[in-house]
């Protein structure tokens, strides 16, 4: 069955031409970032994910990265969504093709899925086949390394990412132990993209299961 897609929106999109040292500081960025694009999302795992695919696609690094307590719906204000992040390049044009990059990959093949169909019981589980400098970052691997992205509400995660692990040949990176910021869990494990397309299966058909029969 395919999934029921549970996609992001892009609230805002700004572009810093050149960046005030202050601030540029504070972000630390590097002497070369003389410009900076910020956007916010309405999912937040969607957004890391895009936000790695833009250090793929242009010149830019990723300085600064980050959830909104409580997710969307209870969002500061109608431009804020879930997550915000900041892209650095040396020019606007670069900050530009980045989030051209962001744009489509929320677009096309990056998104939530409802489980069994309910779309207020979301998880996340997305294959990265090669991962940008953002999430090598993150999960401590090389560049070009594959990832599942595995997330769900708190308990679902943890049933989720134990089967995951058991099911396939990965390995845990990062355990995202919940409650997050938005109230969810999950983590980012490492293999072959086979592996990692093996894991998110299995951390799925898990979650599915247990939505099916939650007291044992």
């Amino acid at each position: 069955m395919n999934p029921q897609k549970i996609m992001a929106e892009i609230l805002a999109m700004q572009i810093i031409p050149r960046v005030n040292s202050e601030l540029a500081e504070q972000l630390d960025l590097k002497p070369y970032h003389n410009s900076i694009g910020l956007v916010t999302l309405t999912i937040d795992d969607v957004g890391y994910v895009a936000l790695d695919e833009a250090t793929k696609k242009a010149d830019v690094d990723v300085v600064y990265a980050k959830s909104f307590y409580a997710g969307a719906a209870h969002a500061s204000g109608p431009l804020s969504g879930e997550v915000i992040g900041i892209i650095a390049g040396s020019s606007p044009d670069e900050i530009r093709s980045g989030f051209d990059a962001i744009q489509q990959k929320i677009q096309f093949d990056t998104y939530f899925e409802a489980i069994l169909q309910n779309e207020n019981h979301a998880l996340f589980a997305h294959t990265v086949a090669s991962c940008g400098t953002y999430l090598a970052e993150l999960a401590n691997v090389k560049v070009g390394t594959a990832l599942a992205y595995l997330i769900a509400p708190p308990l679902e995660a943890v049933v989720g990412l134990d089967a995951a692990l058991k099911a396939a040949d990965v390995e845990l990176k990062v355990f995202f132990g919940p409650p997050s910021e938005t109230n969810f869990g999950g983590g980012l494990v490492s293999g072959s993209q086979s592996s990692c397309q093996a894991a998110a299966t299995a951390f799925r058909e898990a979650i599915e299961n247990l939505a099916r029969n939650p007291v044992v």
